[in-house]
């Protein structure tokens, strides 16, 4: 442990955790805001916790550097030890819902004050920890990073929506925006077979744009209308139409051979054929040879038919039936999108694509994984198999799928994956005569990596440059909640994120009595609207000329640097000047009365 004069240091952050999230969220304070953190974490061998400890800030303060607690086992001890008496906030990002509930209800009882930011996934737990615990947020990391993996399966033409408390944006190319003045600011330039350059200038060069949305949020495409009926193709496989073929041959042969050696009409051969195939016939030593020869052979097929079509068809009710059970899908599926891994990013973007109206066909290793059940709950069909399987990946219809999504934890895992899928969907396509490169279609790809350098060789190799890291789209917005200042939602450009947050203007900051346009800078901040206090208006057109006040709060749209930038300008002083009340506009003047 830290010598008692590191630990504890007044208005530091506490993180506890040591997966990803914890160590991107280490990095996004120390670099982004420049302040000093002490992380907990159970074993300095066990997940993340090696690389937290290496962490170095990048403009190498060593007063930056995380100071680590090693703690087996969380406790109040533990908490005061780490200072959270003195502490500016605590950021609870374990894996497990219950572990982060328990951990923020001990350190509320160490310290009735300190701000607590909760990592928890299940939405109804996380209203009620939120109302109990005073000053405390409750975010979900694979709620902030599930709509950008939706957008990346979808495509670039597919409308990303911005949920806000009364107005719904949404990130969309700028042609599809049919009136100009929907459009609030440009997001990004996205074309040129670059990394994009966000929030650039001049505004309009910006291909990706964030826009108001008229109207009602566009419903979504109805489901194909499932037909029970077609199940029973599953019980037709290619071992049982061969069989059935087979006998069906040689029963109409018998039949009209009969017909023809006994001179018998079409129905009197097809009942004579049935009755010998089925019940078996008698010896008829006075008919001819063919005959005999014929009633041979229609007894042998019907002696071999009857078992073995008991057999096939028992073994396939039977398997059908535990698929059926299972929710596995049972009939032709096209233009659907499959979803690898069912952890806590699988169950937000299955549930995101079923809103959507988009067809999914789910797949995980586990079948306790936390999608498996909620893909079930929602008719999705669900495959408990091991993904790095060729016969799993055509099970799931990846041949005719529009994308695949592998959210699996190892990126090596998930990498292995996509490198079999694309190679089914390449052999399906020469399969169907698409012989040439150019009439192949190839699959898109989006794959769930944390590792940056990773990512670009496999761009650079593979050619796969769609990915996305949950840890990376998720941390700005725990950074920006332990500060105090929520993150309304975020919008991924590629791999990297812009937030769009709500900020005050606080009393004798910076920017008070400044106008919008000298808020905006170019790549780091843009204000897309004002939201006044005093009558709570809220004015989408940015005003030019009106000086913000005190009782304002600015909605921007900001990278990572540029959100702590601003952040920064609109902290209140610490003696602010009193708030100088704006002049009543002059009334017209009145005529005087006339004397009488």
């Amino acid at each position: 442990m830290p010598e008692p004069a590191e630990r504890g240091r007044a208005g530091h952050f506490i993180v506890w955790g040591d997966n990803p999230l914890a160590r991107r969220l280490v990095a996004e304070l120390m670099d982004t805001y420049h302040a000093p953190v002490t992380v907990i974490v159970g074993s300095m061998s066990a997940g993340q916790a090696p690389e937290i400890a290496g962490l170095r800030p990048e403009n190498d303060d060593p007063a930056l550097r995380p100071v680590v607690v090693v703690a087996p086992r969380l406790n109040q001890e533990v908490l005061r030890y780490a200072g959270v008496d003195r502490a500016a906030a605590l950021a609870l990002v374990g894996r497990d819902d219950i572990d982060n509930v328990d951990a923020a209800m001990m350190a509320r009882e160490v310290s009735p004050t300190v701000r607590i930011v909760v990592r928890i996934f299940n939405p109804i737990l996380g209203e009620g920890v939120a109302a109990m615990l005073g000053d405390c947020d409750v975010l979900s990391g694979s709620e902030i990073a599930a709509p950008a993996f939706v957008a990346a399966a979808l495509g670039d033409d597919t409308p990303r929506y911005v949920r806000l408390p009364d107005e719904l944006l949404m990130a969309v190319n700028r042609e599809r925006i049919t009136d100009p003045d929907d459009i609030l600011c440009g997001l990004a330039v996205t074309g040129g077979g670059t990394d994009p350059v966000t929030l650039p200038e001049p505004d309009d060069t910006a291909d990706l744009v964030l826009a108001r949305v008229t109207g009602r949020r566009p419903r979504p495409v109805p489901r194909r209308r499932r037909r029970p009926l077609r199940t029973t193709r599953l019980l037709l496989d290619r071992k049982l139409r061969l069989a059935l073929g087979t006998v069906a041959g040689l029963l109409l042969t018998g039949t009209l051979t009969l017909s023809v050696l006994r001179d018998l009409s079409f129905w009197q051969a097809v009942y004579l054929t049935a009755v010998t195939t089925l019940g078996g016939a008698d010896a008829d030593l006075e008919g001819s040879a063919a005959e005999q020869a014929v009633q041979l052979v229609l007894v042998l097929a019907g002696v071999a038919l009857i078992p073995a079509v008991t057999v096939l068809l028992v073994g396939l009710v039977v398997n059908v039936r535990l698929a059926l059970a299972a929710g596995e899908l049972t009939e032709p599926i096209t233009n659907h999108v499959v979803v690898v891994g069912l952890g806590n990013i699988g169950t937000r973007v299955i549930e995101e694509l079923h809103a959507l109206g988009i067809g999914v066909v789910a797949v995980d290793r586990a079948a306790d994984a936390r999608g498996v059940q909620v893909a079930r709950d929602l008719g999705i069909p669900v495959l408990v198999r091991n993904a790095n399987s060729a016969e799993t990946l055509r099970a799931a219809s990846v041949q005719t799928c529009r994308a695949l999504v592998v959210l699996c934890r190892d990126d090596v895992t998930n990498l292995e994956t996509a490198l079999l899928a694309r190679s089914v969907h390449r052999a399906a396509q020469e399969a169907a005569g698409s012989t040439s490169a150019e009439g192949r279609a190839p699959l898109r790809v989006v794959l769930r990596l944390f590792d940056e350098e990773f990512a670009g060789r496999i761009k650079r190799s593979f050619g796969i440059d769609i990915s996305r890291s949950v840890s990376y789209l998720a941390a700005p917005a725990f950074a920006a909640a332990l500060l105090g200042r929520g993150v309304i939602d975020t919008v991924s450009v590629g791999r990297r994120v812009l937030l769009i947050a709500e900020i005050p203007v606080g009393a004798g900051s910076a920017i008070e009595g400044e106008f919008c346009p000298e808020i905006s800078r170019p790549h780091e901040v843009r204000v897309i609207a004002v939201r006044t206090g005093r009558i709570g208006q809220t004015l989408w057109s940015v005003p030019d000329r009106r000086p913000l006040v005190r009782t304002d709060r600015l909605l921007v749209v900001a990278t990572r640097a540029g959100l702590a930038a601003l952040l920064a300008r609109a902290a209140p002083s610490a003696d602010p000047p009193p708030l100088v009340e704006p002049r009543p506009l002059p009334l017209l003047a009145q005529p005087r009365p006339k004397p009488s």
